[in-house]
């Protein structure tokens, strides 16, 4: 593509720094939602089993396997991209799973794109957790909240920018390509 050549700024996102938060957080979240999930229905046991574990790790997988798809849903519908500009997979090296397009997208609709996953695999697992209460899919939302903050650093860094600039994911690193009109 042509046009999308010569970017108007470039947001490049410092991972370590978001590793970093997102560890916080993950540990600030497990303990708050597992707190707040025993003074709902006044039952402070906790449970170790292998199983548990088993069923916290395979849970984990799936939604952050969920977690990408919003995003991909999210191009689609937000963003009215091809199903066929979309990737999404593991990228081994910085160790994070991503979905993305190969289309430049509207800043309006990356930002409800990478919003999206927030809401639908980590605050609706934590309602649904809290009401029937379930401490594992409490801490399973509270990891998936925390594991959104790449999101969250993209979105801050994008509240900077026209809501009519083009946004373009790189493929391979955490970095937002900006293209403004002039």
């Amino acid at each position: 593509m042509q046009k999308w050549t010569n970017p108007t700024k470039i947001i490049d996102l410092d991972i370590q720094q978001i590793g970093k938060t997102g560890m916080i957080l993950t540990i600030v979240l497990s303990i708050g939602l597992l707190l707040l999930n025993s003074v709902v229905h006044l039952d402070f046991s906790f449970d170790f089993s292998w199983l548990g574990l088993l069923l916290f790790l395979v849970g984990y997988i799936v939604l952050i396997g969920l977690h990408e798809a919003s995003h991909l849903v999210g191009f689609v519908l937000f963003a009215k991209v091809p199903w066929r500009s979309l990737d999404f997979g593991i990228n081994m090296q910085l160790g994070v799973a991503y979905a993305t397009t190969n289309e430049a997208v509207q800043n309006k609709a990356m930002r409800k794109v990478l919003i999206l996953p927030f809401w639908t695999t980590g605050v609706l697992p934590a309602v649904i957790a809290i009401s029937i209460n379930s401490p594992l899919l409490a801490l399973l939302s509270a990891w998936l909240i925390a594991g959104a903050v790449g999101d969250f650093s993209m979105i801050k860094e994008l509240r900077t920018v026209n809501d009519d600039a083009w946004i373009k994911d790189d493929p391979e690193l955490p970095k937002l390509y900006i293209f403004e009109h002039k």
